[in-house]
C-alpha cells in the first residue's frame, strides 16, 4: 500500500490502521539538543532487518513522534525523482537510512559491480534529497565491511580507510564507505546532524533466509532447520570454521537508534554499534543447532572463501554515550529462530 494511501485511511478511520502504517514512540529528550524538536522519522528500508526491529520498537512505543515506514513499493530510491517526491509527500525531520542492496558472501562475490553501482545510486539519491528539502538530521546504517582486512583488533572509527577492504565484499563496502563519508561532508559543509552508524552484522526476526542472500546467523539457523527435517546427519560449513564475527541483535540497535534522535547532533560523525564480543563461525553454528534441537555433525568445505578472520569493533564511544545492548546470542538466535519456523508455509 502506498503512503497516500496509508495517510488517507488513518485521517478516515483510524480504527481501521493498515499495516506499515505511520505509528508513534516517545523518545527520551536531551536538554542540550540545538536543532529543532524531532516530530516526524522516515525509516527507508523498513522491509529489512532493522526496518522490521524498528516497527517492533515502534509498536512497543506510544507517544509524541510519528514513524513513517517506507519500502520499495513507496519509491524506488536509486530514482533521484521518486526520491524527492517521497520526501515531499512525507517531510520527514530526520530520516533513519537503511535501505540497501544486500547479500551474503557468495551474492556480494557474484556480483561486485551491482552491489557498489546499486548501493551508491540508492545514497546518492536519498543524500541529495535530503539535502535539498532541508533534513536536518539523518542516521545513516554503514557496515562493518569498510573497515580493513587484516587491521587490528578491535576495530576503532579512526581505522576506516586504513588499509585495504575484503576482496570478497569490496564493491559493497566502497559504497558504504562513500555514504559514510558523504555524512561527514554534509555535516560540515552545512551544519546539518548527519551521522553514521556503522553497525556490527545484525540478526534477529525478520532476517533474510534466502540461500544467496542470507548473512551468517540467519544462514546456520535455515541449514541446521532443513538437515533436521530431512533427516541429514551433517550440516556443511563453508570455510573452516574459524572466521571470527561479532553479531549484534537487530532490536537492541533498533531501540537505541530511536532513542537517541533528539540528540543527535551531540554524537561523532561515525559511531560503531557492536554487541563487543565475537564468536567462531563454529560457534553460531552450534548455537543454531541449540536451539533448533538438531543431533547431526557439522563438516567443512574449505574450497570454499571464508572472509576476514576476524571482524570486531570497538563500541566503546557509542557505550559512553548509553549503548548497552541486552540481548544474549542464545537468546536472540532462539527468537530469530521462531520467528523464521512460524513463516514457514507448510508442504
Amino acid at each position: 500500500m502506498h503512503l497516500e494511501e496509508r495517510w488517507r485511511r488513518e485521517n478516515t478511520d483510524r480504527q481501521e490502521e493498515p499495516v506499515g502504517a505511520s505509528r508513534t514512540v516517545e523518545l527520551r529528550r536531551d536538554s542540550q539538543q540545538t536543532l529543532p524538536a524531532v516530530s516526524r522519522v522516515l525509516v527507508t528500508g523498513s522491509a529489512g532487518l532493522l526496518g522490521s526491529a524498528l516497527r517492533s520498537v515502534v509498536a512497543r512505543g506510544g507517544g509524541a513522534l510519528e514513524v513513517v515506514f517506507a519500502t520499495r513499493s513507496d519509491a524506488d530510491l536509486s530514482d533521484p525523482r521518486a526520491t524527492r517526491d517521497l520526501l515531499g509527500r512525507t517531510r520527514p525531520d530526520v530520516i533513519v537510512h537503511g535501505a540497501a542492496r544486500v547479500g551474503g558472501i557468495k551474492a556480494n562475490a557474484a556480483d561486485q559491480t551491482g552491489f557498489l553501482l546499486d548501493n551508491l545510486a540508492i545514497d546518492t539519491s536519498l543524500f541529495r534529497a535530503a539535502l535539498d528539502a532541508g533534513v536536518e538530521r539523518l542516521v545513516y546504517l554503514g557496515s562493518s565491511c569498510t573497515y580493513p582486512r587484516d587491521h587490528r583488533q578491535p576495530l576503532v572509527e579512526t581505522d576506516l580507510l586504513q588499509a585495504p577492504l575484503e576482496p570478497t565484499n569490496e564493491g559493497y563496502a566502497l559504497a558504504k564507505l562513500a555514504g559514510t563519508r558523504l555524512c561527514q561532508f554534509a555535516s560540515a559543509q552545512h551544519g546539518v546532524a548527519y551521522r553514521a552508524l556503522v553497525a556490527s552484522n545484525l540478526y534477529g526476526p525478520g532476517d533474510d533466509f534466502s540461500t544467496d542472500r542470507a548473512h551468517l546467523v540467519a544462514a546456520a539457523i535455515a541449514k541446521v532447520h532443513a538437515a533436521k527435517v530431512a533427516g541429514s546427519p551433517t550440516v556443511t560449513i563453508w570455510g573452516d570454521g574459524t572466521a571470527r564475527r561479532e553479531f549484534t541483535y537487530a532490536g537492541d540497535v533498533a531501540s537505541w537508534i530511536l532513542g537517541s534522535l533528539p540528540r543527535l547532533e551531540l554524537l561523532p560523525p561515525v559511531l560503531n554499534l557492536g554487541a563487543g564480543v565475537d564468536h567462531s563461525v563454529t560457534e553460531y553454528y552450534e548455537v543454531a543447532r541449540s536451539v533448533v534441537g538438531y543431533e547431526g555433525e557439522f563438516v567443512y568445505d574449505t574450497s570454499m572463501p571464508k572472509g576476514m578472520h576476524q571482524k570486531l569493533m570497538d563500541s566503546s564511544r557509542a557505550r559512553a554515550l548509553g549503548w548497552a545492548p541486552a540481548t544474549s546470542l542464545a537468546d536472540g538466535m532462539l527468537a530469530t529462530y521462531e520467528k523464521y519456523v512460524g513463516s514457514l508455509v507448510p508442504a
